[in-house]
């Protein structure tokens, strides 16, 4: 549902390939655009109209690439219809909206789950072996950003339909794979700062965040959706007592002897990008889960991420630093 440009540049031309799998039908108001995709990718139907969808014959699950602001209504009438769901990042763009699809998705017997691709990444996967096995300590920071050019992205600089501007598109991501990452710690108070047009409808520009956790922990990320710059960057670091990581590439330092030993993993050079190989990984788990080959986890954990992120754009907009 959506054939916007993560559907073209990763949805469909991994299911396309996947053993399993087979897509049944492409939903897009854009029915031209929908057709000549579905001819790409040998999608037998297509429909402009999602009711319409859901009542496709031999229909076990849908995965959600529409605009955000369409997300709930969309994954809670899917529920409705008894499919399952891969919702794109945001669910909602509420906390309480995430728990009102849950609670459906419990109700209805249905599986839902949020398409937050770098935790299926293999560099990542791997950091958080060494994490999780306590090899570096205990972990005190993270540290994340992404600069991106300036796009003209439509719906996306309208606040309403996105939710917000470059902290959603770019900041709740890393957002959540620091959370992840960290098992989840409490989040205590928060401070940030934006940058955000004149008009009352539009989205930020820029944000800094510094997030402090129960447990001592402190996040620090840093986004920007109007770079001016040749390049534009991502990165995402972990400092613990006992050593350090970083992504893009995947560099690990461990305290060894007293010394700073680099003892990064050294595979064989991955043949797709990180990006591709993430959401083959995740559609794939998406698709072990559909079928009863792995376990499902309701993803509680976003509703936490989502007050954060409350918090987070309320601190910014007020001024001051938010108790969460």
């Amino acid at each position: 549902m959506g054939a916007g440009a993560i559907a073209q540049v990763a949805h469909l031309p991994v299911l396309a390939k996947m053993r399993g799998v087979r897509l049944v039908a492409l939903c897009d108001n854009d029915r031209p655009k929908a057709r000549a995709l579905a001819d790409r990718f040998e999608v037998p139907d297509t429909y402009t109209d999602i009711e319409d969808l859901l009542e496709a014959d031999g229909l076990d699950a849908v995965v959600i690439a529409t605009p955000n602001h369409l997300h709930e209504p969309h994954v809670l009438s899917a529920i409705a219809a008894g499919v399952d769901v891969l919702c794109e990042r945001p669910m909602a763009l509420t906390a309480r909206g995430i728990d009102r699809i849950i609670t459906a998705a419990e109700r209805a017997g249905r599986k839902v789950l949020v398409a937050n691709n770098h935790r299926f990444r293999s560099d990542v996967q791997a950091l958080s072996g060494f994490l999780r096995g306590n090899e570096l300590g205990k972990l005190t920071g993270i540290r994340a950003g992404a600069y991106h050019h300036r796009r003209d992205q439509g719906w996306r600089q309208r606040r309403a339909e996105s939710g917000g501007g470059a902290f959603f598109d770019y900041g709740v991501p890393l957002l959540d794979l620091a959370l992840w990452l960290a098992d989840n710690p409490e989040p205590e108070r928060v401070s940030a700062q934006m940058e955000r047009g004149g008009s009352k409808n539009a989205v930020e520009d820029w944000m800094l965040v510094h997030l402090r956790c129960a447990n001592g922990a402190v996040f620090a990320f840093d986004v920007q959706g109007s770079y001016v710059g040749e390049e534009e960057r991502w990165w995402f670091e972990t400092i613990s007592t006992r050593g350090s990581t970083r992504l893009a590439p995947l560099r690990v330092v461990k305290e060894l002897h007293g010394r700073p030993t680099d003892v990064s993993p050294r595979g064989a050079a991955a043949r797709e990008s990180a990006f591709i190989q993430s959401y083959r990984a995740e559609l794939a788990h998406f698709a072990a889960v559909i079928a009863g080959e792995a376990e499902y986890e309701a993803p509680a954990d976003q509703v936490l991420l989502h007050r954060i992120v409350e918090g987070i754009y309320k601190s910014a907009e007020e001024g001051k630093e938010i108790r969460l």
